[in-house]
C-alpha cells in the first residue's frame, strides 16, 4: 500500500486501542467517527484484507462465530503516523440528504413533506446524542470534533428549517 486512504487511516487509528474484529471497528468508527465521517460495514471488510495484505495488520485470535481479529503492525503503525503528518487535502462532504433534497422537485407534496420532517426528527436526535458526547469529551481534540458535531447537526437542521412547507 503505497498511500493510505482515510479509511484505512481511521481503522488503523481505533486499532491503535488494541486488536479488534471487523464488527468491533465498524461500531466503534460510528460511535467516535459517525458525527464527522461514516465508515460503512462494506468498507471495512474491504480495507481488512488489503491492509493484511500489505503488511499493516496481521490476523489475531479467532473470536466467536467464526469473527477475526485484527492487530496493528509495527509497520502499520509507521504508515498510519507517516498519513497522520500529511496535509488532509480538501474535505468532501457527502450528505444523501442534500442530494435528496436537491432533487426534492420531482416528489410529490407530500414526498418533500415526509422526506424533510424525517430528516428534521432524525438530525435533533443526532443533535442531542451530539451534545453529550460534546459534554463527555475530555481529550481537546476529541472535545474539538465532538463540537464540530453538533455544530453541523445545528446547520443540518437550520437548512432543513429553511425549507418553505
Amino acid at each position: 500500500m503505497s498511500e493510505l486512504n482515510a479509511t484505512s487511516a481511521a481503522l488503523l487509528g481505533l486499532l491503535q486501542e488494541g486488536p479488534k474484529t471487523g464488527g468491533q471497528l465498524v461500531a466503534a468508527a460510528t460511535e467516535r467517527f459517525g458525527g464527522f465521517f461514516s465508515v460503512t460495514r462494506s468498507q471495512v471488510y474491504r480495507e481488512l484484507p488489503v491492509m493484511t495484505d500489505a503488511g499493516l495488520l496481521r490476523l489475531g485470535k479467532r473470536g466467536p462465530r467464526s469473527s477475526q481479529q485484527y492487530v496493528i503492525t509495527a509497520a502499520g503503525k509507521r504508515a498510519f503516523k507517516s498519513w497522520l503528518n500529511t496535509e488532509p487535502g480538501p474535505d468532501n462532504v457527502r450528505s444523501p440528504l442534500i442530494l435528496r433534497l436537491v432533487h426534492a422537485g420531482l416528489l410529490t407534496p407530500k414526498q418533500r413533506a415526509n422526506l424533510v420532517n424525517s430528516a428534521r426528527e432524525q438530525y435533533a436526535e443526532k443533535l442531542s446524542e451530539s451534545k453529550s458526547a460534546a459534554k463527555a469529551a475530555d481529550d481537546p481534540y476529541e472535545k474539538a470534533a465532538a463540537d464540530f458535531t453538533v455544530a453541523y447537526n445545528r446547520a443540518i437542521i437550520k437548512l432543513i428549517d429553511a425549507i418553505p412547507e
